[in-house]
C-alpha cells in the first residue's frame, strides 16, 4: 500500500456530510479520497467535489476505475451485507456505518472473507473512542466499580416524520427503529462494558411518527454478571436531541455519562476517591456539535495505523463485538414480538428484523 490510503465512499447522505467534515481534522497526509458513489448522482457530484474526487453512480465501477484501499460503506443498512461483501471479495478494506448487518449470520459470512483474506472489516461504534467512554472503560478494567448492581442507558432524541419518508429509515427490512438505528451506539457500549447479557424484555410502540418499526422503546436487562439494566429510548422527543446517557451503580461507586453522544461526565463519584478524581469530569468530558460526536476521529486514525503498519491489519473495535450486539438487538426485539422475557443467544433472532414483510 502506499503512504497515502486511498479511500472511497458509498452513500452520499447525512453520515457522508459528517465524515467529510471529520476528514477535514485529519491530517491529510495520511489518505486521499478517490471517489464518491451515489445512486443519486446529484448528491455524488456534490460530495465528490467537496471531496476533490471522483464521482460514480455505480458502485462496482467506481472500484475498478479508482481500486481504492479502503471503502465507507454508508448506505442504508439494508444493504451494508451486500456492499460490504463486494469490496471485501475484491480486497478492499471496509468501514460500515452501524449496524455492520441487519442480521448476525451475515457479519459471521463477512468476518470469515476478512480473515481468509488478510483484510480489516470495522463497523463503526465511535462512541468507544469518546473520551469519557474510555475513562469509564478503565475503571472497569480495573475492577474499580467492584460488583455492579444497576446500568442504564437513555437516548433522548429527536427525528420528526420527514426522517422517515425517505422510504428506508424506520423499514423492517432495511433500518428497524430506534433501537437499531439510534441507540445501538449505546446497546453497544452498555454490553461492551457490563456485559454480556444474559436475557431481555422489552415494549416498544409508535408514540409520534409513522414507521414501520418503533420510536420508542423501554426495556429491562439482566447481565450474566447477576447486574440488572434498563433501557429507554426514544426519537419521539421534542423539540430536540437532548440526551444520550450511560448511568452505572456499583458497590464502589457512581457514575453518570450523559451529553447528547455520551460525550459528558456528569458524575464521577466513589466511596474511595484516586488521586485526580476531581479532575475527571472536565477533563474526560467533550463538547460535541451533534449526536455523531466527534470520534469518527479517532477511529480513522486507528484504522490509518493498522493499513500502514505493513502488518495485518486488526479492526479497532473487533467483529466478534459488532455480532454480539446484533444478537442482543435481535434479542431485544423478538421480546417484543412474543411480549416476554427472552436469553440472548444465537437463537435468539427476530421475525422481522432484515426482512421483507
Amino acid at each position: 500500500m502506499s503512504r497515502k490510503i486511498g479511500i472511497a465512499l458509498l452513500g452520499c447522505g447525512r453520515v457522508a456530510q459528517h465524515y467529510a467534515k471529520i476528514f477535514g481534522l485529519i491530517d491529510s497526509q495520511r489518505y486521499q479520497i478517490l471517489g464518491c458513489c451515489d445512486l443519486d448522482f446529484s448528491k455524488a457530484a456534490s460530495l465528490s467535489n467537496a471531496l476533490k474526487s471522483k464521482s460514480f453512480t455505480d458502485y462496482e465501477a467506481m472500484l475498478e476505475a479508482i481500486s481504492p484501499d479502503l471503502i465507507l460503506i454508508l448506505t442504508p443498512s439494508g444493504l451494508h451485507y451486500q456492499h460490504s461483501k463486494i469490496a471485501l471479495e475484491k480486497g478492499v478494506h471496509v468501514l460500515v456505518e452501524k449496524p455492520i448487518t441487519m442480521i448476525p449470520s451475515q457479519a459471521i459470512e463477512l468476518e470469515k472473507i476478512s480473515r481468509d483474506k488478510g483484510l480489516l472489516y470495522c463497523v463503526a461504534f465511535q462512541n468507544r473512542f469518546n473520551p469519557a467512554i474510555q475513562k469509564i472503560k478503565s475503571a472497569f478494567d480495573s475492577g474499580r466499580f467492584g460488583k455492579i448492581v444497576t446500568a442504564t442507558i437513555r437516548l433522548r432524541w429527536c427525528r420528526y416524520q420527514d426522517y422517515y419518508n425517505d422510504g428506508w429509515h424506520g423499514t423492517w427490512e432495511q433500518d428497524g427503529g430506534v433501537i437499531n438505528q439510534q441507540a445501538i451506539h449505546h446497546v453497544d457500549v452498555i454490553n461492551w462494558l457490563v456485559g454480556p447479557v444474559d436475557s431481555v424484555s422489552v415494549a416498544a410502540t409508535k408514540r409520534l411518527n409513522q414507521l414501520e418499526a418503533e420510536d420508542t422503546l423501554v426495556g429491562l436487562i439482566k447481565f450474566k454478571n447477576g447486574a440488572l439494566g434498563t433501557i429507554e429510548a426514544t426519537t419521539a422527543a421534542r423539540p430536540k436531541d437532548f440526551e444520550a446517557s450511560l448511568s452505572v451503580i456499583s458497590e464502589n461507586g457512581i457514575v453518570q455519562i450523559g451529553g447528547i453522544a455520551l460525550n459528558k461526565i456528569d458524575l464521577w463519584n466513589f466511596t474511595k476517591d484516586e488521586i485526580g478524581d476531581d479532575e475527571v469530569p472536565e477533563k474526560f468530558s467533550q463538547e460535541v456539535p451533534t449526536g455523531y460526536g466527534l470520534s469518527h476521529i479517532e477511529l480513522l486514525e486507528k484504522i490509518f495505523d493498522e493499513l500502514l503498519s505493513g502488518q495485518k491489519p486488526v479492526s479497532p473495535i473487533p467483529v466478534s463485538d459488532a455480532i454480539s450486539t446484533t444478537y442482543l438487538i435481535h434479542a431485544l426485539y423478538q421480546s417484543e414480538e412474543i411480549n416476554g422475557w427472552v436469553s440472548v443467544n444465537q437463537e435468539s433472532i427476530s421475525s422481522r428484523l432484515g426482512k421483507k414483510n
